[in-house]
């Protein structure tokens, strides 16, 4: 890992064969002026990749506006995004400039555009194809140059079934989509990361402060259900409550640490877990194996169709 790359990408940078896809992906839409929506679980570090995005653009030097959806209420966030005028509406004591007219020249990032009310939705599409709005309360359209990142970290199709984000909207945001990985996906990257968060706490207080042997092996079997940023939490609460050696498995509840792993197509259980529970995980990681297909997911587990959907019907 370059020393640029880890200024560049911060807590989501690591070498495995994955991140270094993400990256190309991220170097080569960066100089384009492409709509990107990213996808990915909450914790991964969207926003980071999505300021990534804007550093390597030509628009590096001016605006990067990070907006998450879902923090706005419903019936403010017409004017959060386009402003609004004076007296348009009850409080509105003065103009107010919105998010895009901020972002205007540089980069707005969208975050868990799902949140989005579909009412909303519709006029977001309108900005998308050509490049104007007006603010509420006004009468005259305005004109922006934004470059557009969006993120979500629901299943697209899933969203789209739901009634939660439009399809037209979908397709206009996903001009170019990337998948950021979970944590649990990349491999040796996982260690590369606690070591890195726990030298940055270290060099912030001048002590040196280590990893406990059974420390290292929690760090790379756990599932990291938050990926990123549980594991820099988790990091550094051990750090807070540990003296020179840490031990990161004080410091993850009992009921998450049983979770299961998957990794490289190996499925690991913590002792003690449930057998039902155990029946599910693999019944469940094998089903996500082959892409959905239960046929061959009953194949596999030599059991009939009819009672695969049974326990599925159950979970």
């Amino acid at each position: 890992m370059t020393q640029d790359k880890l200024k560049r990408f911060g807590f989501v940078s690591g070498n495995s064969p994955i991140m270094e896809r993400l990256y190309e992906q991220v170097e080569r839409v960066a100089a384009t002026e492409a709509t990107v929506l990213l996808v990915g679980e909450s914790g991964t570090g969207k926003e980071v990749i999505a300021n990534a995005i804007h550093q390597g653009s030509q628009r590096k030097d001016q605006a990067f506006v990070a907006v998450n959806c879902g923090a706005i209420p419903a019936h403010l966030i017409e004017a959060a995004l386009f402003g609004h005028e004076k007296g348009s509406f009850t409080g509105a004591s003065r103009q107010h400039i919105g998010y895009f007219e901020h972002a205007s020249g540089g980069t707005l990032f969208l975050d868990e555009i799902t949140e989005m009310p579909i009412d909303m939705q519709v006029k977001l599409l309108r900005v998308l194809e050509s490049g104007t709005f007006v603010r509420v309360g006004g009468d005259h359209e305005i004109k922006v140059d934004v470059r557009l990142v969006a993120a979500t970290n629901r299943d697209l199709e899933g969203a789209v079934k739901q009634g939660s984000l439009r399809e037209d909207l979908m397709y206009r945001l996903a001009v170019f989509p990337i998948r950021i990985p979970a944590l649990r996906e990349r491999g040796s990257d996982i260690e590369f990361l606690a070591q890195h968060f726990l030298q940055e706490l270290n060099e912030k207080s001048d002590v040196q402060k280590n990893f406990s042997r059974a420390s290292l092996e929690v760090i790379r079997t756990y599932s990291w259900p938050g990926n990123v940023r549980e594991l820099k939490n988790v990091v550094q609460r051990a750090w807070i409550l540990g003296g020179d050696t840490l031990n990161i498995e004080d410091c993850i509840t009992d009921q998450s640490a049983k979770k299961p792993t998957v990794h490289e197509g190996y499925l690991n259980f913590s002792v003690g877990t449930p057998l039902a529970d155990a029946q599910k995980e693999i019944i469940l990681a094998t089903l996500k194996h082959y892409s959905g297909n239960k046929r061959l997911t009953a194949e596999a587990l030599g059991i009939s169709l009819k009672t695969l959907y049974n326990r599925l019907k159950e979970y």
